[in-house]
């Protein structure tokens, strides 16, 4: 359970790092600033999701 835990987290954080280099760049080439807006929200949605499985993570290691 613990290793599965450990593979959504770093696939959350990979994902959130995709997400926030494509708002960057679709933010700095100018292409569609409603778009890179969706994009910034998608990744707070995968930030909070990195972040709680993280607590779950640290919940079930510290027993």
């Amino acid at each position: 359970m613990t290793t599965f835990l450990i593979l959504l987290v770093a696939a959350a954080m990979l994902a959130t790092l995709g997400v926030l280099l494509a708002g960057v760049v679709g933010l700095a080439r100018g292409v569609d600033p409603a778009r890179s807006n969706v994009l910034m929200r998608w990744r707070v949605v995968l930030q909070a999701a990195a972040l709680g499985l993280f607590l779950l993570l640290l919940a079930l290691v510290g027993r």
